[in-house]
């Protein structure tokens, strides 16, 4: 069957379950009024690297000095702004300046995809039908709340949008008017309402105030790296008895339950993570993202680039690299309890625990080296 007619004939059976949901048909006409399906879309969403990257490989481009620099023109320009968001909500400007540097390079590039077409296009496709067709139905629900027209409403290939890359149900929960113009319009030049409903979004999971995302910390010689878990969380007094200081030599200040994070391993950066990475991790869960976004919030601050060397001598694992390290893990014991190409915190357990069997550093870092030993 043709493809573009089999679209054609979902858009149809869409259209009459917008209508059942509330959508006036006037709105769903208007907004699909020119929409085909858009194979770049799909491309895009199978399009899968094949070598991801090392955290220093992303940080070098998340926190270039160019970031860094156009955050603090961004601070400058906006600092009456940020400081009200901040009495609002609760939620630390630097946050709010370093997420939108990182999802839009502070309102330069918003993207121009039709958010309609889009997510008409990947609620069509099987991958994720159900979680786009949610997705696509909130769009035509914010179409009919008058927030923008279907024109204006425009974003990512994935269908994000705004200047900090709000997801359609993200905008339903979380969008507010700040401007009082009586739209919550995160897709205007002016980016008043955008930061205002990221702040709103941190601030309904948890944002803490005042405490940092993490500070990087400097480990002991004796450090028993089975610790280094998310999992084992200590007041910082208490990991500073055991040696675990600031960069500078000194204990980190009291802010509440810290865990210490590896993300290149034992010979990488560490730091003391609190609860707002979490918080943070709600708006995107790689954990690269985490660093990414809280690092460029303390350089835009004015806070000094991450003082430890990296492992830059090592690579990236491949997907294929990964799904072999789980499979021989797996069948060694080490249970990674599934096989799926991601290092998540199961495989970093299972690496860990294999590790500690053989008598290697046990700090989880799943190199090219240990799959070697694997092999």
């Amino acid at each position: 069957m043709d493809r573009t007619q089999t679209f054609a004939e979902w858009s149809n059976r869409f259209r009459e379950k917008a209508v059942a949901n509330g959508i006036s048909p006037e709105t769903v006409d208007r907004a699909f009024r020119g929409i085909v399906y858009d194979a770049e879309v799909v491309r895009r969403d199978r399009n899968q690297s094949e070598f991801t990257k090392t955290i220093w490989d992303y940080l070098d481009t998340a926190v270039s000095d160019a970031r860094v620099n156009n955050g603090k023109t961004a601070l400058a320009q906006y600092r009456h702004l940020l400081q009200r968001i901040e009495e609002t909500y609760g939620v630390d400007k630097q946050v709010l300046l370093a997420i939108w540097g990182l999802e839009s390079a502070y309102g330069a590039f918003r993207g121009n995809d039709k958010t309609v077409q889009s997510l008409a296009t990947l609620a069509y496709d099987p991958r994720r039908s159900s979680f786009f067709e949610e997705q696509l139905m909130e769009a035509l629900s914010i179409l009919q709340s008058g927030d923008v027209s279907a024109d204006r409403m425009r974003g990512s290939w994935a269908g994000a949008m705004g200047h900090t890359q709000f997801m359609p149900t993200s905008f339903r929960d979380h969008a507010v008017d700040f401007t009082g113009d009586g739209k919550r319009d995160i897709w205007s030049d002016d980016p008043s309402d955008a930061l205002a409903s990221t702040a709103a979004y941190l601030a309904h999971h948890g944002w803490t105030t005042g405490q940092p995302w993490g500070v990087e910390v400097a480990l002991p010689k004796d450090f028993d790296y089975r610790l280094a878990n998310r999992s084992i969380k200590k007041q910082p007094a208490a990991w500073g008895q055991m040696g675990i200081l600031d960069t500078h030599g000194k204990p980190v200040k009291n802010h509440g339950l810290g865990s210490i994070l590896l993300p290149a391993g034992g010979t990488g950066a560490a730091f003391m993570i609190f609860d707002n990475f979490e918080v943070i991790e709600s708006y995107n869960t790689a954990d690269a993202y985490v660093i990414g976004v809280g690092h460029l919030g303390d350089r835009i601050m004015g806070g000094n680039p991450v003082q430890a060397k990296w492992p830059r001598a090592d690579r990236a694992l491949t997907y294929k690299e990964r799904t072999e390290m789980q499979q021989r893990l797996t069948l060694l014991g080490f249970d990674t309890q599934g096989i799926d190409g991601k290092i998540g915190p199961r495989t970093i357990d299972a690496v860990r625990a294999y590790q500690v069997a053989n008598g290697l550093l046990p700090d989880g870092y799943p190199s090219l080296r240990l799959l070697d030993l694997l092999r």
